[in-house]
């Protein structure tokens, strides 16, 4: 936040009340500012907030304002809705109000699929992974898992079929999971959903046993490319086209409409005959979009 917006807004950085800033006091969102903050959340991200998540938005929140020593959710908002405030501010309000959920292996069912059906298929028609790299992206990639798991499984094939390569791309609409992801660092417990075979030949300990850290090796990173992507924006800035796309339980943050057309953006990077992975709770039913549902969960692009 710039000097003179503070000077501004607040007055040489102290709160409209006179308080010190470094101390800040905080008053509860009213249901207007609410309303509104909720719309904005909607229209950059396409996350819908209903009234019902208005006490968890406002302790989230209060993380942004402590570090901006802000007083009320009133500067906050102030502050986010100027010019400066979207240019600087947004990429860590979205950072804050995102829920980021995954783990290795998560929903195993789809690796067995993709192993099974997806992965002999696009071979042995589009000769994908063999005349060029079989492409996979990771939407929503949260702090990584999901994208090394592909990885994981991807390598362990390609030590089967001669020539096969494979590329992975991860993408996520928050920076700080993304920072997570890229240093490929996790806590050892999580690392026990990971099949002792694939821990073995992909995982790194610690040196200081006592940390109980894990690291992916950098011959599995250098398969994982990660990018910022917002599902909002009209242009992915992708070139690439997919064979793969799994994007799994983030639909389910958004209303209809919103979910119809981020699978049609997503449909526009995924080659004829490729295959999108969903989540569990998620469906394509009814919606209008270039896919035909080939398994639960699992639809292929015609």
């Amino acid at each position: 936040m710039s000097a003179a917006w503070r000077k501004e807004h607040n007055g040489n950085g102290m709160s409209a009340g006179g308080k010190d800033n470094s101390s800040p006091v905080r008053v509860g969102m009213s249901n207007e500012l609410f309303k509104r903050l909720s719309d904005f959340i909607y229209t950059e991200s396409g996350i819908k907030m209903p009234y019902s998540k208005k006490t968890m938005l406002e302790a989230r929140l209060q993380k942004r304002l402590r570090s901006m020593e802000l007083d009320s959710f009133n500067e906050y908002c102030s502050y986010l809705f100027s010019p400066e405030g979207i240019a600087k501010e947004l990429v860590h309000m979205i950072d804050v109000v995102t829920t980021n959920k995954t783990d290795f292996f998560r929903e195993p069912q789809h690796f067995e699929y993709l192993l099974e059906y997806v992965l002999p298929e696009l071979i042995d028609t589009k000769g994908a992974g063999i005349r060029r790299p079989f492409m996979v992206w990771s939407a929503a990639c949260s702090s990584g898992e999901e994208p090394y798991t592909l990885a994981m499984v991807l390598d362990r094939f390609s030590h089967k079929v001669r020539g096969f390569s494979y590329q992975v791309l991860a993408t996520d609409i928050s920076t700080r999971v993304l920072a997570q992801a890229q240093a490929a660092i996790y806590d050892g417990e999580r690392a026990d959903q990971i099949p002792q075979e694939f821990r073995r030949h992909y995982l790194m300990r610690s040196r200081d046993r006592t940390k109980g850290l894990v690291r992916i090796v950098p011959e599995l990173r250098a398969h994982v490319k990660f990018r910022r992507l917002n599902f909002m924006a009209d242009d992915f800035g992708m070139r690439e086209k997919m064979d793969v796309v799994f994007c799994r339980n983030v639909l389910i943050y958004f209303d209809r409409p919103t979910q119809e057309t981020v699978i049609n953006r997503i449909c526009s990077h995924l080659h004829h005959g490729g295959y999108l992975f969903t989540g569990h709770s998620e469906t394509i039913n009814g919606m209008n979009v270039p896919l035909q549902q080939v398994a639960n969960t699992v639809s292929r692009r015609f």
